[in-house]
């Protein structure tokens, strides 16, 4: 049996594919260049075959950004790493003010082929400065769309759809999916099988075959996966609680409309993320579908986010901020009550 790629090799076998596609594409971050690669090793071999467009930069992130938005306007394409999503706060001035301004502000539209790639989130132990979600901090910005990479969703795809867009994109990379195996064949495990959805956001669709219409519909980001299939499995074999879970590949700008067909198969919805509350993904998204589908749910949109504190690096601690199988599972059991 073939192994599965792991979600950092289906990133680097993307970049590959990209610089090799697109003469006019570069990549720059912190020690990107071999033999390091990268600091989770995405980058690795990239340099060496395309030695004069993978840069490695000074430390100065926003400086990367700057340059990364200096190439798109030019006309070229440009991916910029972020070695952890924190240090995104540095850059959010050249995102905000130039890249993403760039497209309308000059009378015409301006393509700005741009991607800022995240390695986002906790549950590694790296502590309050290098484990942070940021995502709710760009939402809103206009011309700045974001994705996260998950299990389901080829990155191949996604980059070059995002470059395609010809705006300004960040890319959220949770560090845990990294290591993890890229699903395959419409088969997540024994128990759930999932399919991707049509829709603007190409969300992937996950459930347990011949349970029929679900108790609840879970959204979550790509990061969430692993927990929160873990979490569905043991509501459905312990609590008989059947669950659908919805990850789009696209977070924002997010059409719910588009989904409202699956979302109605159920009077129950959770939207979950690592992000602390105020402002975030999800609760846009609930908003979203208050709007739409109050008057067939059973409850209010259910939120579900981390602990508002920083991300402590003793892994109990961090344990007990960030979203875990056991809190979802403790949560939908509740509210179900």
């Amino acid at each position: 049996m073939t192994r599965r790629q792991r979600v950092a090799e289906n990133l680097n076998s993307a970049l590959h594919h990209l610089l090799g596609a697109h003469p006019g594409t570069y990549l720059i971050g912190e020690d990107v260049a071999d033999p390091y690669g990268g600091a989770f090793k995405v980058t690795r071999g990239l340099s060496d075959r395309f030695p004069d467009r993978v840069l490695s930069s000074p430390l100065s992130e926003g400086g990367i950004a700057g340059v990364g938005a200096g190439l798109a306007l030019a006309g070229n394409r440009s991916v910029v790493e972020m070695m952890f999503s924190d240090f995104a706060a540095l850059a959010f001035d050249p995102l905000l003010n130039f890249a993403a301004k760039s497209v309308s502000m000059y009378g015409r539209r301006v393509p700005m082929s741009m991607v800022v790639r995240c390695p986002t989130g906790g549950n590694r132990g790296y502590g309050p400065t290098h484990s942070q979600s940021l995502q709710k901090h760009f939402l809103g910005i206009p011309s700045l769309h974001l994705r996260e990479v998950s299990p389901f969703h080829d990155n191949r795809r996604v980059l070059t759809a995002m470059l395609d867009r010809e705006e300004p994109g960040v890319l959220f990379e949770d560090k845990v999916l990294y290591t993890r195996a890229m699903y395959q064949a419409g088969v997540v495990d024994d128990l759930f099988r999932y399919e991707v959805l049509a829709d603007p956001s190409e969300t992937a669709r996950v459930f347990a075959p011949d349970c029929g219409p679900p108790d609840w519909i879970v959204l979550a980001p790509g990061g969430l996966t692993e927990r929160a299939v873990t979490a569905l499995r043991t509501l459905l074999l312990e609590e008989e609680i059947t669950c659908e879970l919805l990850v789009p590949s696209q977070l924002y700008p997010f059409d719910s409309k588009a989904l409202l067909p699956v979302l109605s198969r159920a009077d129950r919805i959770c939207v979950m993320e690592d992000s602390t509350a105020d402002g975030t993904w999800g609760e846009l998204l609930a908003q979203q579908l208050h709007e739409e589908l109050w008057s067939r749910l059973a409850r209010p949109v259910l939120p579900l986010t981390a602990e508002p504190s920083i991300v402590p690096t003793a892994a109990h601690l961090e344990h007990g901020v960030l979203l875990q199988p056991s809190t979802i599972h403790r949560a939908i059991v509740e509210a179900t009550k």
